[in-house]
């Protein structure tokens, strides 16, 4: 193999390339006029500055395994995984203004047109973080800074097509009418003006660039471009005689490489002096440029995929006729209601596997705080406990919740405590953990707050389990609190004017059929004994067969 030649270049006089800094105006478009009197957008998903300042140092709430909200929020982020928004769903609001701040852009996203635009929106800065991540990449200098280039493009280029789009489209929510009024003067500014001006002008100059490469023995040759002949059309031609359909493939493929290789890089160095004016342009831009996005336009970028990811999710549902609504929501009225609702992490699972949702209704008036499920086992009384608990947080989120309307509490804290399996890293049984785990949740609850409890003190007898939960009871009740417990204690239900008897149900026709269906009304546990009698045959009639037999 001989040696490698330094690559040789021509340069002719007439080198200069126009680099005239032309900075078009924008043009005037028809939009909703913002109000000047609004304040300074600085986030989409919080309306007051402080309320967001720590949301990534936000840690997992205890309850979300209890809940499945682990699994919802998994299955929400899982296409948006570069912008980390599991955090944003740790923070739960306890302001109606910020609720009603999120709501208001669930609504303007409503309108596909608004929502397209978005879309659109992440979709081009999606690709200019890849263009970065190719930058960084690269070895070669000018393929480094043509990356950098390229970048900056798509964003300025999906910055004036989401301002335009936005401009036309019917807007309303605070939030994004916001934003609007601050895109509208960035994208104004001379700062935006400027890098729009300099990236097109660098990139019409690059497109012109004509060069001619003269191959001979081992070395190669840049020159000018001089109206020679383009032999590509020639060569194809000649070679289309010997065109055959795709057949099977016997060589070994070699993988492309990415990127440039130190022999298209020589070649570029010497384009690049035969256009010196355009190439020193071009290391300009990645200097004068070189943090050419806006802050506020990125954190815009990540904040709004809370929302479009959430309403990804939730289209899933909606194409499985299921029904989701903004809730009213108060801090001061505990009379809560919901039409239709249903455990939206048990309705992905249910979809994928095209089986039927179940669907419940729930409500408490006046003094009633606490529902008491009761019920025979597998028949749906977990799922309403976990049901009622997505729904209060998932509201105080300000997101869309499962069902065709609803009525819920904003509280200030809500707790759960569902069954847990023993550890011997605390030498401490099932009884001791479950005492441990309600002290604490009566030491740290307020009148304010929701509870979510699931078969406590199952591992006791039933005199200790009905005497030691008739004591919990009481301090809940005293508390106020609002929630659901799951029990299998039928006494709990009556413990006074607070409570509320809720029972899962069985088909009328067979007891031993589910309906997973949860209702208000008195469970006597009578068609449920008699069911599992039967499933064991114990009845009377059986055992009267079996003894004649």
């Amino acid at each position: 193999m001989s040696e490698a030649r330094p690559i040789q270049t021509c340069m002719s006089r007439d080198t200069k390339s126009s680099t005239a800094e032309a900075i078009p105006k924008m043009a005037e478009e028809k939009r909703l006029p913002v109000t000047t009197d609004h304040k300074q957008f600085h986030s989409i998903l919080f309306d007051d500055a402080e309320s967001g300042k720590n949301v990534d140092q936000q840690p997992v709430p205890e309850f979300f395994r209890d809940l499945f909200l682990d699994q919802v929020v998994q299955a929400i982020t899982e296409k948006w995984k570069d912008y980390n928004l599991a955090t944003f769903f740790y923070l739960p609001l306890h302001d109606l203004s910020e609720l009603s701040y999120r709501q208001e852009v669930y609504r303007d996203l409503g309108d596909p047109q608004t929502l397209n635009a978005i879309q659109s929106f992440s979709a081009k800065m999606r690709a200019m973080r890849e263009r970065l991540k190719q930058a960084k990449e690269l070895y070669f200098k000018y393929a480094i800074e043509r990356a950098f280039l390229g970048a900056a493009e798509i964003y300025y280029q999906a910055v004036e097509s989401l301002y335009l789009q936005l401009s036309k489209t019917p807007i309303q929510s605070r939030g994004l009418r916001k934003f609007l009024h601050f895109l509208t003067q960035y994208v104004q500014s001379e700062l935006f003006r400027k890098l729009t001006a300099d990236g097109k002008t660098l990139i019409s100059e690059l497109s012109q660039i004509r060069y001619c490469l003269v191959l001979k023995d081992d070395s190669v040759t840049v020159r000018h471009y001089d109206e020679e002949e383009d032999y590509s059309a020639a060569v194809e031609d000649t070679f289309s005689k010997f065109y055959r359909e795709a057949t099977r493939e016997h060589e070994i493929k070699v993988p492309v490489r990415e990127g440039m290789n130190h022999i298209q890089a020589e070649v570029l160095d010497g384009v690049a002096l035969l256009y010196p004016n355009t190439f020193r342009a071009l290391n300009e831009f990645s200097m004068v440029h070189a943090v050419y996005f806006d802050d506020t336009i990125m954190r815009f970028d990540r904040e709004i995929q809370f929302y479009v990811a959430y309403l990804d999710y939730v289209e899933v549902l909606r194409r499985a006729d299921l029904m989701f609504c903004l809730p009213e929501i108060s801090r001061t009225s505990k009379e809560i209601e919901s039409h239709d609702a249903f455990d939206i992490a048990l309705a992905g699972k249910l979809v994928r596997e095209n089986a039927p949702v179940v669907r419940n209704e729930f409500f408490l008036s006046g003094p009633e705080r606490l529902f008491v499920v009761s019920g025979p086992n597998q028949g749906g009384k977990t799922t309403f406990a976990r049901m009622f608990g997505q729904l209060h947080y998932l509201a105080s989120l300000g997101c869309p919740v499962p069902g065709k309307s609803a009525r819920l509490f904003l509280c200030d804290r809500l707790f759960a405590h569902f069954e847990r399996e023993e550890t011997i890293t605390n030498l401490r049984g099932k009884l001791h953990n479950d005492l441990i785990r309600i002290r604490q949740i009566l030491e740290e609850a307020t009148p304010n707050s929701i509870v979510v409890m699931n078969e406590v003190f199952s591992s006791t007898t039933l005199e200790d389990a009905l005497f030691l939960s008739k004591k919990v009871m009481e301090r809940i009740c005293d508390l106020d609190l609002l929630g659901v417990w799951v029990s299998f204690l039928d006494e709990l239900a009556s413990f006074n004017h607070k409570t509320v008897s809720a029972t899962s149900c069985v088909d009328t026709r067979n007891p031993a059929v589910r309906t997973y269906k949860v209702e208000r009304r008195l469970a006597d546990g009578l068609a449920y004994a008699h069911a599992i009698a039967e499933k064991h045959r114990v009845t009377y009639a059986c055992l009267k067969e079996r003894i004649v037999s």
